[in-house]
């Protein structure tokens, strides 16, 4: 299992900064190793909405079809994935603190298969990359505001 977890303050709301998260598509405008994401479902979002995001990861494009499977306003949103060689949870919270908010984002990918072998290997890449996403994150919450 790969696990990637990243703090983020940001100077808005948690309202605001869960508004856009929630939206889960919009993981191409901060995300460099996402190339596309639509929302599957028709609006509004909560439970059960889904998104399909496009990744490139060590070369390939890879579709994830994400389903939001806890929805709690401006608190938290898990969302999963999953396809025959990945499965992926990511836990997203959201606290008030002096003067904003914290975003916490937690990821979870675990490899199917015989990809469980490359576990060890999977698991520096990946933090890679979540430092990349938490990078444009942090730069994309800094301009959202309620």
């Amino acid at each position: 299992m790969a696990h990637y977890v990243a703090r983020i303050p940001v100077s808005g709301t948690r309202s605001a900064a869960f508004a856009y998260l929630s939206h889960f598509d919009r993981a191409a405008e901060w995300d460099p190793g996402v190339e596309a994401g639509a929302m599957l479902t028709p609006e509004p979002v909560g439970v059960g909405s889904r998104f399909r995001l496009v990744a490139r990861f060590l070369g390939r494009r890879i579709p994830l079809d994400y389903e939001i499977v806890e929805y709690d306003r401006d608190e938290r949103i898990v969302l999963r994935a999953e396809n025959r060689s990945v499965r992926s949870v990511d836990t997203i919270t959201f606290t008030d603190r002096d003067g904003g908010s914290v975003v916490v984002y937690d990821a979870q990918l675990d490899a199917k298969g015989i990809g469980r072998f490359a576990d060890p290997l999977l698991a520096i890449v990946f933090h890679r990359i979540g430092d990349r996403a938490a990078a444009g994150l942090r730069t994309r919450l800094a301009t959202v505001r309620a």
